[in-house]
């Protein structure tokens, strides 16, 4: 049974396999319901600012904006916006990067 107030969540990830399996095992948690899909990072941010949803979860790296510029570019309008990278790519640089983009306040 569905909670009557779950948590709202975005998914952004350019890979549709991806994207279609993050969303299918957001959607069974009876707590979390997906409000909006993102194949790059300039959809995550317009459909960001149509859903305000609670949490979003971001690929860091995707066609148009990157995961990373999608993030400064939400943060910059939500400062207290809750986002979770996703990648498989292995690298501190990366993580560096994304932890830099929302943290930067402009």
């Amino acid at each position: 049974m569905k909670n009557a107030n779950p948590i709202r969540i975005l998914v952004a990830e350019d890979h549709l396999i991806a994207r279609v399996g993050v969303t299918t095992i957001v959607n069974l948690q009876p707590d979390m319901t997906v409000v909006a899909e993102a194949a790059n990072g300039q959809r995550a941010v317009e459909l960001y600012r149509q859903h305000v949803p609670d949490v979003t979860l971001l690929d860091l790296r995707m066609p148009v904006l990157s995961g990373i510029q999608a993030a400064a570019a939400i943060r910059h309008d939500y400062p207290r916006a809750k986002l979770i990278a996703l990648t498989t790519y292995g690298g501190d640089e990366d993580i560096r990067r994304a932890l830099q983009a929302a943290y930067r306040r402009t």
